[in-house]
């Protein structure tokens, strides 16, 4: 039997109205959150579902499946753009990737180094300091499509790529670093799960339905073993098959298939899910805690230190070349956009913090880091046009 993801056709500008219903969905969050529905808005969060067959079920409040379940889907995606851009895009030659990944590790040690200064001393804080570190695809290339021909296509690949490269070191930093008490029997279970999806994809077998059953199979039972569950949608994404056959993959299949429903159904919802903070009583004294300065600071400062010092020194150097039709100005605006640090932000701080009021803090870090950041760089793009200038030599 084959399963079929449905798919429904998006628009052509996908980057662009994704971005818009991710910020309407945040936004609707917000509104709900301060409006007298905030206390039936967590307490819908805080309801319990439960999925059983025969004696064997799983329950979990709703934010839980949203994190815990939705998100594997979400990461499913990351598994397979990593896999796919790794073979043959972006990042499948040495000159390809350089420059990305070169920025990519700036952009990611920078706004933790940063986050880790404000917050040294308070070991519960500095659980907090692979927050600043991503940024959020959707929100930048979102902004990127708004802002139409003033940003390079050379640029928005080059986004791209960081982002997917951020991704796969948010992976690895939430499979060492937020990690609960493991279950070996349960992460064992797992591990043959992982190895029956690998032996799937050397025997190059095209049914999705094998790759579903045995991902849900694994998605059970890391989700038991302490490691976070959403890692098991990065293996399914990993092992689908890249080869061809009458010039189509299924890599690519369920790529397409799955995009528009991560994009405009499943990010959106955890959106909504995580962005509703209360801001009664809020002022800017509440930004300059730890915590939310931390993000801030990361975010916005670390992120565009980060990410423009290490291209530039990359293309000083003459390891990688400036992107092609750009200049350094649009790369210093583009280094300013990787601030924006939404989805993987709060995703990581749901795994670092459990306390309500430090999720808030955390919230209002992501927010204010993420509105300044989007802002700031569209301005500068604004200003700088179409104007070009030198680029770096190699």
């Amino acid at each position: 039997m084959t399963v079929k993801v449905p798919a429904f056709e998006g628009p052509d500008n996908t980057g662009l109205y994704g971005g818009a219903v991710l910020a309407l969905a945040a936004i609707a969050a917000l509104v709900v959150a301060n409006s007298p529905f905030g206390p039936d808005y967590e307490a819908l969060l805080r309801t319990t579902g439960e999925v059983r067959i025969g004696s064997i079920g799983l329950s979990k409040t709703i934010d839980h499946w949203v994190n815990d379940g939705l998100m594997a889907v979400f990461f499913l995606m990351v598994g397979l753009e990593i896999k796919r851009e790794v073979i043959e895009g972006a990042l499948s030659s040495a000159k390809q990737a350089a420059l990305p990944v070169i920025a990519a590790f700036g952009g990611f040690v920078t706004p933790a180094a940063i986050f880790a200064a404000i917050n040294w001393g308070d070991a519960q804080a500095l659980r907090g300091w692979a927050i600043p570190a991503a940024t959020d695809i959707a929100f930048a290339l979102g902004v990127c499509a708004m802002l139409g021909r003033k940003v390079p296509a050379s640029l928005r690949a080059f986004l791209l790529a960081l982002a997917i490269i951020d991704d796969l070191m948010a992976i690895v930093v939430i499979a060492i670093f937020y990690t609960a008490n493991l279950s070996v029997l349960a992460l064992a279970l797992g591990g043959l799960g992982v190895a029956a999806l690998a032996i799937l994809n050397l025997l190059d077998v095209r049914r999705p339905s094998f790759y579903l059953i045995v991902g849900l199979f694994t998605w059970v039972c890391v989700l038991e073993s302490g490691v976070h569950a959403t890692l098991a949608g990065v293996a399914v994404g990993l092992a689908m098959p890249l080869t061809r056959r009458d010039g189509r993959s299924l890599l690519e299949d369920t790529e397409h298939a799955l995009r528009p429903w991560v994009i405009f159904a499943i990010v959106p919802i955890f959106a909504f899910a995580n962005a509703g903070v209360s801001l009664h009583g809020v002022t800017l004294s509440h930004l300059a805690a730890p915590i939310p300065l931390g993000i801030i600071a990361g975010l916005f400062i670390g992120k565009q230190i980060g990410v423009f010092g290490a291209s530039l020194l990359a293309i000083r150097l003459g390891l990688a070349a400036m992107p092609e039709g750009t200049t350094t100005a649009k790369l210093y605006a583009m280094a300013i956009l990787t601030g924006i640090g939404f989805t993987m932000s709060l995703f990581i701080g749901t795994l670092a913090f459990d306390d309500a009021t430090v999720l808030k803090q955390v919230r209002l870090g992501v927010l204010a880091a993420s509105l300044l950041s989007g802002i700031v760089a569209a301005v500068m793009f604004s200003i700088i046009g179409k104007s070009s200038e030198p680029s770096p030599e190699r």
